[in-house]
């Protein structure tokens, strides 16, 4: 499954509301690590088993940005039970990544 596109319109259903952990990656188009970080994404959504894979362009959801203090991109957040509870900023690979949500 790929990542799933977060909006302002989805964030609180999909991520805020939702009954298992969600990895939300902020990014954006014209970010030179979001790039090298978008296939790592993608491959962790495939893998995804008891957890929720999504992606906010920050370009098209400042609002969003904002309310999670965004200050440097890539930004990946894990939400579990509605709160930030994970948080890591920069290029990370995959198994760090994975890390965050499994541990």
């Amino acid at each position: 499954m790929m990542a799933k596109a977060f909006n302002k319109n989805n964030f609180n259903e999909e991520v805020l509301k939702s009954d298992v952990p969600v990895m939300v990656d902020f990014w954006a188009s014209w970010c030179g690590p979001c790039k090298m970080l978008g296939p790592v994404i993608e491959e962790i959504s495939e893998d995804a088993e008891g957890y929720k894979v999504g992606k906010v362009n920050i370009d098209e959801e400042p609002e969003l940005a904002r309310e999670f203090g965004i200050m440097s991109i890539p930004t990946v957040i894990v939400f579990e039970g509605g709160r930030p509870v994970k948080q890591s900023s920069g290029f990370k690979p995959k198994k760090a990544l994975e890390a965050l949500i499994q541990n």
